[in-house]
């Protein structure tokens, strides 16, 4: 468990599941702005069961690593958090993904939450850098990730596909401090 003023993150189990989809459930519309179409399936305790017990077998791997982000008051789920694309040997990077409930924008846990997983990356995991692709228009997310550290590096152009839409996506990277 990783824990900060605000929030704590924690690998998700299958005592999480009902919680993972009620999140989904809720945040339907809004996630689905900023993420690759999902099937009408992804929305069942099935799916989101299979889902965990595939990130648990992909940290496993050393390939993915997925949290969710917890209240520390209440131990209510936020969002989640994730490293994917772990890449070892000359490149040791990951990309950085997450989503949090839109009734909790703008209350610092999303920073906390990615100050959380990059100390994670570099200091646990030793990556060396980790990558964040963000469509322009998410002045949010835009806005977290430079608060965290991380550098705009360029435009990936339709990039995407979202809403069976290619989208843009503005790149970011952050590169560990201990390795510079």
């Amino acid at each position: 468990m990783l824990t900060s003023d605000q929030i704590y993150l924690k690998p998700f189990t299958l005592t999480d599941v009902e919680h993972l989809l009620q999140l989904q459930v809720t945040n339907k519309d809004f996630f689905e702005q900023f993420s690759m179409t999902r099937t009408i399936n992804y929305y069942s305790i099935e799916y989101q069961t299979r889902l965990i017990q595939r990130w648990k077998q992909k940290a496993e791997q050393d390939s993915e690593y997925q949290f969710g982000i917890f209240r520390n008051e209440d131990h209510a789920l936020l969002g989640t958090i994730n490293l994917f694309q772990v890449q070892r040997g000359p490149l040791q990077s990951a990309f950085i993904g997450y989503f949090l409930d839109k009734t909790q924008n703008g209350k610092g846990y999303m920073t906390e939450a990615v100050h959380l997983i990059v100390d994670y990356a570099f200091n646990r995991l030793h990556l060396h850098r980790i990558e964040a692709g963000v469509m322009p228009h998410n002045t949010g997310s835009n806005r977290v990730l430079e608060k965290t550290g991380f550098q705009k590096e360029g435009l990936a152009r339709k990039n995407v596909k979202i809403n069976n839409r290619w989208e843009d996506h503005i790149t970011l990277a952050i590169i560990n401090p201990n390795e510079i």
